[in-house]
């Protein structure tokens, strides 16, 4: 049975020491001997000085994170090389030729390569090994693109992401057997005996000539949210406590293993700040906060927040030690770089200095190598993706999602309410309304008129979310929707407007902004947030606050994603377990084509004070 709040909190705190003592699921490996060589490439050198030789040797860790799936540069939506209004390039293969131009420079064996999460997940070629032709762990069988290219690049470790666990656990044991190198995660633990589910660390020994090895600790850590979004797949199985609970375990083991240096991988932004409230008593992003409040820990490789964060400096509030953070941006398009001195004195190595910079993607070709090695299942995903499976009578855009009722949005939550209500036919909520929700995922997805393939449609959907069905009162409906309309910026009836200036209010992400179909709404942003909903009536008639309502939504969102009020506490009538994409496919299969026409429309603004926004 899963552990209760109180239980868990009780459990890991009095276990965590244990797991410790019995010394489990930690990983040793040695690297080559440095031989002696220049200064320039950061090997060991001696300095003449009036007491005796300083004998120093400088290390370097690259790191990536948030790759997604991405191992070519390449937009299987669009069907065309990746690019955006940056010109960024994404994906592994350019990564690969960044990393041996860092080797190079510094020596490889005194380079290390390191991951902070969320690498199944997030392309249609991560898709595809996941439930197309799913991985099983074999070698013999379908290969994973994401491990033949992480294998080739020869990765040390990587944390593990919560989009690892969107598949399923046994989808990434699969994906774990298939990988050349460990998936830490000190904080993902069995649910019942609270022990590591996977490696919690790695020690690297880095040999140095003449001198004892430098010995590396890598720590990862994973994010407690996992708890919430994949509750589906890790609930009574797997429990996920904070990171600085489980660092304050796992740093000071590290250093009585002899680590001269200790670098964690988290996948957990750096500002503390968490998108799922209460739901787990843990923050989501707390990089930070284990910089400061764990003491022995040199760098952190930072990752989910999808920011690029080339150095941030943290002071640990007990040592007084700088510690130093690094977010490389997402997808494959940056590098990050930690450069390390240490210095040998009184019989061991001390760190003397860290520094963090990250290097541009764009900047480079691909490693052909790794472009060749995945070269065939890159083909199949090509293939599989540009098949028709429909038509459209007019084209449909994403662009203006945000804020005007758009018929691409209405088309998402048409396919969700009609598959809630097919389901609840014959029920007893079979007479209830069916209302649904859907977020602007993507701005530049786009249904073009005519001929429809299967890129076209998954580019609506860009997430692994699956479908649920929960009861909501009216009350709670308009609850839902003022949290829903903070997102936009509170803008004076007189003010001049620009749609790129309106929405993602404190930092509010698009995922996070959701548009309820089924009912007729304003959202009146000269109003402060909390008081913006004006005119909420569901067929003709105002909403009784009474009343009740089946609210069709996305897991992520179900489980208390975004921190939406009511909906994680609320009474579910109905799930599903295939994806809201697949689903939206198959409706398309199943009718032949798309008619914007038929969709309800207009049915919700923007206004102030009465006065809509947009004519």
């Amino acid at each position: 049975m899963p552990l209760n709040r109180r239980d868990f909190i009780n459990r890991s705190a009095a276990t965590g020491a244990g797991v410790a003592l019995a010394g489990t699921a930690g990983a040793v490996a040695a690297a080559g001997p440095a031989q002696a060589a220049d200064k320039g490439h950061g090997h060991e050198h001696e300095h003449g000085h009036g007491h005796g030789r300083d004998k120093s040797f400088s290390l370097r860790v690259l790191g990536t994170t948030d790759l997604h799936g991405h191992a070519l540069n390449w937009d299987y939506f669009t069907n065309a090389e990746y690019d955006d209004a940056t010109h960024n390039d994404v994906g592994l293969a350019k990564i690969a030729t960044l990393v041996e131009q860092a080797r190079a420079e510094k020596g490889h064996d005194r380079t290390l390569l390191i991951d902070a999460g969320d690498i199944i997940q997030g392309t249609q070629l991560s898709y595809y090994f996941a439930r197309v032709e799913p991985i099983t762990g074999a070698r013999k069988g379908p290969q994973h693109p994401m491990a033949l290219a992480m294998n080739h690049m020869k990765y040390d470790a990587a944390a593990l992401g919560n989009h690892e666990f969107n598949y399923g656990i046994p989808l990434l044991r699969a994906f774990q057997e298939q990988c050349d190198f460990p998936l830490l995660a000190a904080n993902a633990v069995d649910a019942k005996t609270l022990k590591p589910a996977f490696p919690p660390y790695l020690v690297k020994e880095l040999k140095v000539h003449g001198l004892p090895p430098v010995k590396v600790g890598i720590l990862g850590l994973t994010n407690p949210g996992i708890a919430v979004w994949d509750k589906a797949n890790v609930q009574g199985k797997m429990a996920f406590p904070g990171l600085v609970e489980q660092a304050k375990v796992y740093v000071p083991k590290l250093r009585a293993l002899g680590c001269d240096v200790v670098i964690c991988t988290d996948h957990s932004g750096l500002d503390g700040g968490t998108t799922y409230g209460d739901a787990v008593p843990y923050p989501e992003n707390a990089s930070s906060e284990v910089a400061a409040q764990v003491p022995g820990i040199d760098a952190i490789l930072v990752g989910h927040t999808h920011v690029e964060r080339p150095q941030t400096l943290v002071v640990n509030e007990e040592t007084g030690k700088t510690v130093v953070l690094s977010e490389p941006l997402y997808w494959g398009m940056r590098l990050s770089v930690f450069d390390i001195d240490l210095s040998f004195e009184r019989g061991r190595w001390h760190v003397s200095s860290v520094t963090a910079e990250v290097r541009n993607a764009n900047t480079v070709a691909e490693d052909p190598h790794v472009a060749r090695l995945v070269r065939d299942e890159h083909q199949k995903v090509v293939d599989y993706v540009n098949q028709i499976i429909g038509t459209c009578t007019v084209a449909m855009s994403a662009a203006e999602s945000t804020y005007k009722d758009t018929p691409i949005i209405d088309f998402l939550n048409l396919v969700q309410a009609d598959t809630v209500k097919a389901a609840l036919a014959g029920t007893q909520y079979a007479d209830l309304p069916v209302i649904s929700e859907a977020s602007p995922f993507s701005r530049t997805a786009a249904i073009p008129a005519g001929q429809v393939s299967l890129r076209d449609v998954a580019g609506l959907y860009v997430y692994e979310n699956t479908l649920d069905a929960k009861i909501l009162t009216g009350a709670q409906v308009k609850d839902y929707l003022e949290w829903s309309a903070a997102y936009f910026v509170q803008t004076a009836p007189d003010a001049p407007v620009d749609p790129a200036k309106l929405t993602n209010a404190n930092n509010t992400p698009d995922f996070s902004y959701d548009v309820l179909s089924g009912l007729s709404y304003d959202i009146d942003i000269a109003q402060p947030a909390g008081s913006r909903i004006v005119n909420l009536t569901a067929g003709g008639q105002p909403v009784d606050p009474a009343a009740q309502f089946v609210l069709a939504v996305n897991n992520y969102r179900s489980s208390g994603g975004s921190n939406y009020p009511h909906v994680a506490a609320a009474q579910s009538v109905w799930s599903n377990s295939d994806e809201i994409r697949n689903t939206i496919i198959a409706w398309v299969q199943a009718h032949g084509g798309i008619d914007p026409a038929s969709f309800p429309a207009d049915q919700w603004r923007l206004t102030r004070a009465g006065v809509p926004v947009f004519a």
